[in-house]
């Protein structure tokens, strides 16, 4: 066989693997088993929002974590004794508790209902929670592609190498949202989810001191923003205060955060990125004028980004306690 048929043939082969795990997602996959699986997690969510409102950040960011370390399958939920998991790499110690409480409590209210107890994954509940705090606060609500089973491995190794850096230059991100199949308007429209959720002093300290002298400030910076950091991120501050990611609609799902971008105010040097590099300007641009074509992308992202490492077979389960396997 030539060189040239291997390469056909090992393609071929590879697409159709990815086809098949796609093939096995399907939004009516509880039909027969869980038929109103989806009201009830919404149910749960609507109450832990109600609650307090990191619930939508936190959980939005879990599923963003879980998919890009061994895929879709809530391995970033699996807790173990000698601190060795996904959760317990330095990157992932900044997810809020109120995230994984989202799906342990989601997970419960399905258990409870007659005929579903054990029926619906830890994942797919994850994914479930994800599309729902997004519509609760403002942003689009979408069907949901499920099917998705637990993974039973996670290792705080696993991590490294897999999650982006708050100081990613556009390469950087754009290589990594590519290895999982995830073009450039993904990658911008993914972005958005900034527009909930907060941050740290930490991730963006060297933005507003010593940038690139001791008084320097990082010049793709609005002068005025960085001042008002300086102001509530003073130097020696405790690294752990947050600091909204998007100054002007902090709790709102909508697309402030391009119009921030325009402005010089994003918070993240990665994400300040994505205006001040031409290739993903006129998308940012584009995002920030119309609303509507904004959630059509992030849509289509999203499911695309849900559909990264779907587990089947001997190396998945479905979980009776998310936090550990069977």
């Amino acid at each position: 066989m030539s060189s040239q048929s291997l390469i056909f043939h090992a393609n071929l082969f590879l697409l159709l693997l990815i086809a098949g795990c796609h093939a096995q997602l399907r939004v009516d996959y509880y039909r027969n088993t869980c038929p109103n699986v989806e009201s009830i997690v919404r149910s749960a969510v609507e109450m832990k929002l109600q609650q307090t409102f990191v619930t939508a950040p936190a959980t939005l960011r879990l599923f963003f974590h879980d998919c890009f370390v061994r895929g879709c399958d809530a391995s970033v939920i699996l807790a173990s004794r000698n601190n060795t998991s996904e959760k317990d790499n330095p990157i992932n110690l900044s997810l809020a508790g109120d995230g994984f409480d989202t799906v342990i409590k989601a997970k419960a209210a399905v258990d409870r209902v007659p005929g579903c107890q054990n029926k619906v994954s830890c994942a797919d509940i994850l994914a479930m929670a994800t599309r729902d705090v997004i519509a609760l606060t403002g942003g689009p609500y979408y069907a949901v592609e499920l099917g998705r089973l637990d993974g039973r491995i996670s290792t705080k190794a696993s991590v490294r190498h897999h999650l982006p850096h708050p100081e990613f230059k556009l390469a950087q991100l754009n290589q990594m949202f590519a290895s999982h199949g995830l073009t450039l308007t993904d990658l911008v429209a993914l972005s958005g989810a900034h527009t909930i959720g907060f941050s740290h002093c930490s991730q963006f300290s060297k933005r507003i001191y010593n940038f690139k002298s001791r008084k320097s400030i990082d010049h793709t910076l609005n002068s005025a923003y960085a001042k008002q950091l300086q102001q509530v991120c003073p130097k020696n501050v405790d690294p752990r205060i947050a600091i909204d990611m998007d100054p002007i609609t902090p709790r709102t799902f909508d697309n402030q955060y391009y119009k921030n971008l325009q402005q010089g105010k994003g918070l993240l040097s990665s994400d300040q990125a994505l205006f001040t590099h031409k290739r993903t300007r006129d998308l940012v641009n584009l995002f920030a004028s119309n609303k509507t074509v904004f959630e059509t992308s992030f849509v289509s992202a999203i499911t695309k980004l849900g559909r990264i490492g779907i587990k089947t077979g001997n190396q998945s389960e479905i979980r009776r306690d998310c936090t550990m396997v069977n």
